[in-house]
């Protein structure tokens, strides 16, 4: 059943306490230019004006257009888990929206389910309510299945899967990609004198996009690929390949891996030669997820990219607070697609949310640090690289907290 919201109503049954506002915000002066914007994508059938078939809630002063977002999340996944986190992501974006202030935003809800046809069917819905902006799905399948419809009708869809290709002409996604993440902790590594670069990383679609990630990053660099290694994803396949890696003379080896895996891979390269003291370890963010990494000893001392440590403890208290729970893992990214929307909300109706406007170059301010999109619809976003350390990540070069200069 759709989920209808206005900040006025969850303020009255979601939340007992007032809650500071917290949206994304422009970051500071405009930077060094970039590279021209591609053009808007190209909408037969635009919605460019307030209708009176649109959906608004009774009480909606006259002349009054709603900022209508809607949302598209698998609230009836068969997964339990998905489920749970469609559910945990739809109370983010609510606490969004009261967040801003903003009285005119109308939260809209259709279901994404399984993805596919059910997301079509979903996007179809929402834009025959008026919504301007799409915020969901969380699925690469869904996402290529809602941004051409949302594209017809110039609707902007801001997105949270993590497949790389579902991006651009309309879609933007928000999500946590490997890719900023081995850029990042592979630029540190170089700043720091590593040349010779080795990675191992799993045979899964994870592992394929980290791989080429490595390949580009030591590029742009201007290091040496000494060795990339493969292997099939469980703890017994590990030892031929770290054991050739820890042979390949590399100063910095990749590890696209977290978990067991990983704690079978930093004990093998040492047995092997690629001890800490010769060899610095790099990871990705799946080293963050796991607090006992940092107490092994293999690991001591590498070095890893992650949005900079508590950096969303505010966010964290403020969902508790209002909802009595953590929030799940993912929920931020609503928390900050909603944000975006309210902060770029007082624009013209329905030319309020264009290219222009949602790829500014400076970025925006959210609940994990700045991000930014990029020309093929991407975000960047700014992390710190960290060091494992028995009594917790230790910050070895903090997150950025503007893009000022920086060229995309």
């Amino acid at each position: 059943m759709p989920v209808l919201m206005s900040v006025s109503r969850f303020c009255a049954i979601a939340l007992v306490v007032a809650i500071a506002a917290c949206t994304p915000k422009p970051q500071g002066p405009a930077p060094v230019p970039q590279a021209p914007l591609p053009k808007e994508p190209v909408a037969a059938n635009p919605l460019d004006r307030d209708l009176p078939s649109y959906l608004r809630l009774p009480g909606t002063a006259q002349g009054v257009t709603p900022v209508r977002v809607g949302i598209i999340l698998p609230f009836t996944s068969s997964s339990a888990p998905t489920r749970n986190l469609a559910a945990s992501m739809l109370k983010a974006a609510q606490l969004a929206m009261f967040n801003s202030g903003n009285r005119n935003i109308l939260l809209m809800t259709a279901d994404e389910g399984n993805g596919g046809a059910g997301a079509a069917a979903a996007v179809q819905q929402l834009l025959s309510q008026g919504a301007e902006v799409i915020v969901g799905p969380l699925f690469g399948p869904s996402v290529s299945a809602v941004a051409p419809i949302a594209r017809d009708r110039a609707v902007p869809v801001l997105a949270f899967s993590t497949e790389k290709t579902v991006a651009g002409n309309g879609a933007y996604l928000l999500s946590f990609l490997p890719q900023n993440e081995v850029g990042r902790v592979i630029s540190f590594a170089a700043s720091k004198g590593h040349k010779q670069f080795a990675a191992l990383a799993p045979q899964t679609a994870y592992g394929d996009v980290a791989k080429d990630a490595f390949t580009d990053s030591v590029a742009a660099a201007k290091g040496n690929v000494v060795d990339v290694e493969r292997y099939p994803p469980n703890a017994a396949a590990v030892a031929g390949p770290a054991g050739a890696v820890a042979k390949s003379g590399a100063d910095a080896v990749l590890i696209a891996q977290g978990g067991v895996i990983l704690r079978a891979i930093a004990p093998t390269l040492s047995l092997d030669g690629a001890s800490r003291d010769k060899v610095k370890l790099l990871g990705t963010g799946l080293w963050n997820d796991d607090a006992a990494l940092m107490r092994e000893t293999s690991l001591q001392g590498s070095w890893y990219a992650a949005p900079a440590p508590n950096a969303d403890a505010e966010f964290i208290s403020k969902y508790r607070t209002a909802f009595g729970a953590a929030p799940a893992g993912l929920a931020s990214l609503a928390y900050d697609a909603v944000s975006l929307v309210a902060l770029l909300s007082p624009g013209t109706p329905y030319h309020r949310f264009t290219r222009g406007a949602l790829m500014d170059p400076n970025g925006f301010s959210g609940v994990n640090g700045i991000f930014r999109f990029k020309n093929d619809g991407t975000s960047e976003r700014g992390l710190a690289v960290l060091e494992v350390n028995t009594a917790g990540p230790v910050v070895v070069s903090p997150a950025p907290t503007t893009f000022l200069g920086k060229n995309s």
